[in-house]
């Protein structure tokens, strides 16, 4: 786990040729677009799009399909579920181990649902794969919410699976279920489910619009759990998610976001009554900053903003000024301005996985200037008006930073440009495939490729790692997870922001 694992250990590499996989064909097409930028495009973001979404499939637990395109994984955790006699087989795993932790993985499919909701008419030929990686985690969340008042929330022993280093398709540490029910609540996770499920019916909306019912009837009645019993699931269940993924920031937050989703995604007064009615206890007045998958505060405010400056939805009103406020803590030069930039320019919120608060932040400046450009605003910091192409030419620095444009001329997104990390922390990647060495991989064998300089013998083409320090050093050692791990929620807002680029540029 990318963001506060207690890192494991690991093997020797049987090292096998680095071949750099081509970037999968994608159609050129002219679309319509609100605000093209105009200029020379700094990177091939039509290519990194591609490969953005091509990492999911690096990631999926379960039987894999014929359509599967990351071929040197394979089937994985086929009987998971079955130490509660549930069918929990399916879903991510969510960074370079081999545990499904569900809080996580809800926040990523709800932000690859928001990145196609926002951006999906810009993908054109990536559109059906990035649909593809939504419902391949909504299919596990349905599983995991299928029974009323519990939540299947987690597979997996943490501290058992990092005291081993083998492949997923190898896997014999214990695949424990932990579940959150009416006696065991879990807020947290339960409303980011929610919240996922919610704004997943909105991507298969017109696509599969039964697929799309079955999420929100499950979204609706899984929000429902998560309000009446309230608590945190770090309490229940402090010794299987903590450290990994303790919810430091309480419940409240995932509250709020849950019921602006099924908000947006019902259109049903009920929810805009609990908004404004329970707005301010949830959280609605705070001034943090962060938007990360414990963390929902900004990325509530952003949307709820759209409802008030789309649909002038006057009770929300609050909720623009917020984020205002948020918009006004990354600009450089700003009279608000609190966020802090390493030296060649990336936002640094803290040196564990800091690329995910990159491409969270990345995406919420691009759909806040969407939102601004509909309803003709600006953004007034002070004294100093921030126009939404402002916003735009903030998110783009950031992504281009981590394309390659920074002090170590080092692209942070796998298979990306000429010059990308080779050691990634991620067992899969750094073992050789079952194709090249089908004999089974345990897991004290495993250990010694923790330290081998050699590179990663399978690319996990599209994975962008934590990324580089507060001085925008990185040295690409395996064994430093806190820089060199890849996750799920570091990817999913990154694809909307690319698919923006890629479009505005006109590659798409």
């Amino acid at each position: 786990m990318a963001t506060s694992s207690a890192s494991s250990s690991v093997m020797s590499l049987l090292f096998v040729s680095l071949l750099l996989t081509s970037a999968i064909a994608f159609p050129a097409h002219n679309t319509h677009s609100t605000h093209p930028n105009h200029g020379q495009a700094s990177h091939n973001y039509r290519d990194a799009l591609t490969k953005s979404i091509l990492f999911f499939e690096g990631q999926r637990s379960g039987k894999l399909p014929s359509s599967q395109r990351m071929k040197w994984r394979g089937d994985s955790g086929l009987s998971d579920g079955s130490a509660m006699n549930v069918d929990l087989v399916g879903g991510y795993y969510d960074a370079g181990d081999n545990v499904k932790f569900g809080f996580p993985m809800a926040f990523t499919t709800t932000m690859l649902s928001w990145s196609v909701i926002e951006f999906g008419g810009l993908m054109k030929g990536e559109l059906e794969n990035a649909k593809e990686a939504v419902r391949w985690g909504t299919d596990y969340l349905l599983k995991a919410t299928a029974h009323p008042d519990t939540i299947y929330v987690q597979v997996g022993d943490p501290s058992k699976d990092h005291a081993c280093w083998e492949r997923p398709e190898d896997m014999d540490t214990p695949r424990s279920v932990f579940k959150i029910d009416a006696g065991t609540p879990g807020t947290d996770v339960a409303a980011e489910t929610a919240a996922a499920l919610a704004a997943a019916s909105l991507v298969f909306r017109t696509c599969d619009p039964n697929y799309s019912k079955r999420l929100l009837n499950s979204a609706i009645r899984v929000f429902g759990f998560a309000d009446k019993h309230r608590g945190s699931y770090s309490n229940v269940l402090k010794n299987e998610v903590c450290p990994f993924y303790c919810s430091y920031s309480g419940y409240q937050d995932e509250l709020l976001w849950a019921a602006a989703w099924l908000h947006k995604a019902t259109k049903n007064p009920t929810y805009l009554n609990y908004i404004t009615v329970n707005g301010q206890t949830l959280g609605a007045d705070e001034s943090d900053n962060t938007f990360s998958w414990d963390n929902k505060h900004v990325g509530a405010r952003v949307l709820l903003s759209k409802a008030f400056l789309v649909q002038k939805l006057g009770s929300l009103h609050e909720y623009k000024g917020h984020a205002d406020n948020f918009m006004c803590s990354l600009i450089p030069g700003s009279p608000s301005a609190q966020s802090q930039y390493t030296p060649g320019g990336l936002l640094f919120k803290m040196s564990d996985s800091n690329m995910q608060y990159v491409t969270s932040t990345t995406f919420l400046l691009l759909t806040y200037a969407k939102y601004l450009t509909f309803s003709k605003q600006v953004v007034t910091c002070g004294g100093v008006i921030v126009t939404p192409q402002k916003l735009r030419a903030v998110a783009k620095k950031q992504v281009d930073y981590l394309l390659g444009d920074n002090p170590e001329g080092m692209s942070y997104m796998v298979g990306y440009g000429s010059k990308f990390p080779e050691r990634i922390h991620h067992r899969g990647s750094s073992l050789p495939s079952k194709a090249s060495h089908p004999v089974r991989i345990s897991c004290s064998t495993g250990f010694s490729a923790l330290y081998s300089g050699a590179p990663n013998p399978n690319l996990l083409i599209g994975a962008v790692i934590g990324g580089p320090d507060a001085q925008d050093r990185f040295t690409d050692q395996r064994n430093d997870y806190q820089h060199s791990e890849p996750a799920t929620y570091i990817n999913a807002p990154l694809v909307g922001a690319l698919a923006y680029l890629a479009h505005s540029y006109g590659q798409i």
